[in-house]
């Protein structure tokens, strides 16, 4: 979509725009367009109190009824307590590998829609789109897919032997581009778009009301030239919205370490760039050791990359390898094996501390000389460590919680310790959005504060913001379809006045109220 013809319409508002367009804006657009959850006339959930609950008024959508009191008494893997209910009645008792048929059905009802555009950088699928595309997806694949429209069933008309039920990163990024184009959402996406600034506009003396102004600019193909070749110009755009959700994801800008040396050009902050290392022969057997530092999943793909090459690897890691926070201890061993071999190799082959300084310089035996499965060659892992710093000449100081330094020689440094979301186009970052004003915006430590029935935002500078997915603290597609049920449900609520604004805005105002005596 061109979004220069949008804003030359003079006065328009839009009803609501969604920026971001991964999996998050992608289920709400799809709820916006009119498609409606019913409990079905032969659905049954396994939950027999929420069953009963369902049942009291089943000619009702879950966008009409109180989510608060259907909410009541559950209890699953999400802090958040509509993604708990959603998720529930999506995927019934899934955390215990049991495949329940769901009690909702799905009605097409194009009176509900709710006029609405999707703003995002790439195409629809958003950061999937740039992620490795071999490496299998933590979640199970009917975990990841949207409503409507069975991934299990789509992946196996791309390929003919679904090795197990999780998927590769590529195939999750093109299932949800297909999903647009499949559900009819398209007039809604408007794609190579970048926003630069959300702003609050107050009411004009026409008796325009208040209302948000998104601008930015968007990616257009331009003059061609002789060659055949289009030249590719940036077209500012300026909209005006009565409601904004915010569904950009975290992915945008990798943590930092902070320390002395971390801008030096062997040191990295991507799994890409590793990836393209490999890709130009920089890195073998022969290769001095590859640190990585991290012990998230991006970490274990890297270790397990440079693995297969033969290349020697250090990895530095904060927890210790039998903290219960930290990820491997949470995956079950046969749906991950390739994890719990990182976590094997994390455990089993432990830097032993000798001296208080010294250069450890790492070189891979051969593979066929391992005589064991539990031998890995050329690993050492550094648990309860830090990065002291990064030095000119390729070598890197370790510090142990205890103090104890040592300094070891890589030929390369891949700091994996997570990402923040890029919200330049907020005040601030959008950092007075956050559970603690103080801090930057980030999913684990401090994501937006949001009403948890509606997802509105506590602390914007005016009604009608909307925050959702990595943004409120949810990592997993499982869980951010229940921050779409419930945008959905507010703004169709408000629309049809069947639970009055009053009260919905009195709840909002009372944890406001509660925020504020708490800081």
């Amino acid at each position: 979509m061109d979004l220069h013809h949008k804003e030359t319409t003079s006065g328009e508002i839009l009803p609501v725009v969604i920026i971001g367009n991964g999996p998050s804006g992608i289920c709400l657009s799809y709820l916006l367009s009119g498609y409606a959850p019913y409990l079905s006339a032969e659905g049954c959930h396994p939950n027999p109190l929420l069953h009963s609950k369902l049942s009291e008024r089943p000619h009702l959508s879950l966008l009409e009824q109180d989510l608060e009191y259907l909410c009541e008494g559950l209890e699953g893997r999400s802090s958040n307590p509509v993604a708990v209910l959603f998720d529930s009645l999506l995927l019934p008792d899934s955390d215990f590998g049991l495949d329940h048929t769901s009690p909702l059905e799905w009605r097409y009802e194009p009176e509900r829609a709710v006029p609405h555009l999707v703003l995002g950088k790439g195409p629809p699928g958003g950061a999937w789109h740039a992620m490795e595309g071999s490496m299998l997806t933590l979640s199970l694949a009917n975990w990841m897919e949207l409503p409507g429209l069975k991934l299990k069933d789509w992946m196996r008309d791309k390929r003919r032997n679904v090795r197990n039920d999780r998927a590769t990163p590529a195939e999750i990024a093109s299932y949800y581009e297909h999903y647009v184009s499949k559900m009819n959402l398209e007039q809604n996406f408007a794609c190579g778009t970048t926003v630069t600034a959300v702003t609050r506009e107050s009411g004009q003396q026409d008796g325009s009301p208040p209302c948000w102004r998104v601008s930015g600019l968007q990616r257009r193909d331009g003059e061609i030239l002789g060659d055949g070749c289009s030249v590719t110009e940036e077209v500012p755009f300026s909209l005006l919205a009565h409601k904004v959700v915010l569904a950009t994801g975290t992915h945008d800008v990798p943590a930092r370490l902070g320390v002395d040396g971390e801008a030096l050009p062997f040191v990295c902050h991507s799994f890409w760039e590793l990836e393209a290392a490999i890709a130009r022969g920089e890195l073998d057997q022969s290769s001095d050791p590859v640190l990585v530092v991290g012990a998230g999943l991006t970490a274990a793909d890297a270790v397990l990359a440079a693995h297969h090459l033969n290349t020697s690897v250090c990895h530095a890691f904060r927890r210790s390898v039998t903290d219960p926070g930290l990820i491997f201890n949470q995956l079950p061993k046969l749906l991950y094996p390739e994890y719990h071999k990182v976590h094997q190799m994390m455990t089993q082959q432990q830097h032993q501390s000798d001296t208080s300084d010294r250069t450890q310089n790492l070189q891979p035996a051969p593979s066929s000389s391992s005589s064991s499965p539990s031998s890995y060659p050329g690993y050492l892992s550094f648990p309860c460590h830090r990065v002291a710093a990064f030095r000119p000449d390729r070598k890197c100081v370790l510090e142990s919680d205890s103090g104890e330094q040592t300094v070891v020689r890589v030929s390369k440094a891949l700091v994996l310790i997570g990402a923040h979301p890029n919200l330049s186009f907020l005040r601030d970052n959008g950092r007075s959005l956050g559970i603690n004003p103080d801090e930057p915006i980030s999913c684990r430590r401090n994501p937006i504060d949001v009403d948890p029935f509606t997802n509105r935002v506590l602390a914007a500078d005016g009604p009608g913001m909307y925050a959702m997915g990595p943004l409120v603290g949810e990592n997993f597609v499982r869980f951010l379809k229940g921050g779409a049920l419930a945008i959905a449900g507010d703004l169709w609520k408000r629309r049809s006045g069947g639970e009055d604004a009053v009260t919905l805005d009195s709840r909002v105002d009372r944890r406001t109220d509660a925020r504020v005596l708490d800081s």
